[in-house]
């Protein structure tokens, strides 16, 4: 089941993942949740972006089981992570941070053992063509220890998914994998989406998330800030800029272009017009038009887009 930007509406009522009034203070006294409350929808990737410290780390490991929080309620599938919890954790597959694998196991070994965990039968067709799929599988005699980080963060996936998971977890996958790998991953993940997996992405890499994401959270000290589809979180808090480069500087700004948002800079020959991405598009051929009334003359134009870390770096920044 593949699912596109703006389908979320048609979903049924009940999400794959259901977090109310979530919150977690550590014995250090960290607030690290802080009344957190999401709904993730069935093969949806869901990215969550946060500075250190956000609180995305916090938030996975509650879900998946590992940390407990002080008060609210997660369920996966309708699952209580408490109450049900062999029913939910079994819905889930977790490909952490930190690389955690026996070193000295064989890739076969030790992705069959995660499978073995959740009390599945064993099932070599799945288990070989999880391998073949993350190019894993001429490795799979091979011990963990002597394979490279990003070859490792494969194994890790592929441990993830041993026992079919409903869920996917992914803290940070592409950490310290070259670009190459990294686009690799981001085509398996395509993949396992459009099976009908869930997918939610926690990544420093901003491209990531505006690469792959049907929605997006930005976490900021414990809070979910704002939770919107990745389309429409371009389109109402994106910015674009026109940039005319002048022939002729100009000392400062006529008078009769205040009605615009303009700014010189370049010694006054480069003349900017910033508006926000889904309005005033009428404006900018009213403004060329003043521009040429006024004798004013450009030797070239150039339109840019905000892009997502631009966003999210103001996000951050306005509420600090």
């Amino acid at each position: 089941m593949e699912l596109r930007e703006g389908e979320f509406d048609d979903f049924p009522m009940t999400p794959i993942i259901s977090i109310s009034q979530l919150n977690k203070t550590y014995a250090s006294g960290l607030a690290a949740l802080r009344n957190i409350n999401l709904d993730i929808h069935q093969g949806e990737i869901f990215a969550l972006l946060g500075p250190n410290g956000a609180g995305k780390t916090t938030l996975i490991s509650i879900v998946c089981g590992i940390v407990t929080p002080d008060s609210g309620s997660v369920r996966v599938g309708g699952q209580d992570i408490i109450r049900d919890y062999r029913a939910a954790r079994a819905m889930i597959g977790l490909v952490p941070q930190e690389l955690h694998t026996d070193m000295f196991e064989t890739v076969w070994d030790t992705v069959r053992f995660s499978r073995g965990l959740f009390g599945l039968p064993g099932n070599p067709a799945h288990i070989e063509r999880l391998l073949r799929e993350l190019s894993l599988w001429n490795k799979r005699k091979l011990e963990i220890m002597t394979l490279s980080g990003g070859m490792k963060r494969r194994v890790m996936i592929a441990k993830a998914l041993a026992h079919e998971p409903r869920v996917l977890f992914l803290d940070e996958p592409t950490a310290g994998v070259d670009v190459e790998l990294r686009r690799d991953m981001w085509a398996l993940v395509r993949q396992l989406r459009d099976t009908g997996v869930t997918i939610i992405l926690t990544t420093h890499y901003i491209e990531e998330a505006e690469e792959m994401a049907d929605r997006i959270g930005v976490i900021r000290s414990g809070e979910l800030m704002l939770v919107k589809p990745k389309a429409e979180l371009m389109k109402t808090l994106g910015k674009r800029q026109l940039t005319l480069h002048l022939l002729e500087p100009l000392e400062k700004i006529p008078g009769e272009l205040s009605a615009w948002n303009l700014a010189l800079s370049n010694d006054g020959s480069v003349l900017e017009y910033t508006f926000n991405a889904g309005q005033e598009q009428t404006r900018v051929p009213a403004l060329l038009r003043c521009v040429h009334e006024l004798g004013i003359e450009f030797k070239d134009l150039s339109t840019c887009q905000s892009s997502l870390e631009d966003i999210f770096v103001t996000l951050v920044s306005e509420r600090s």
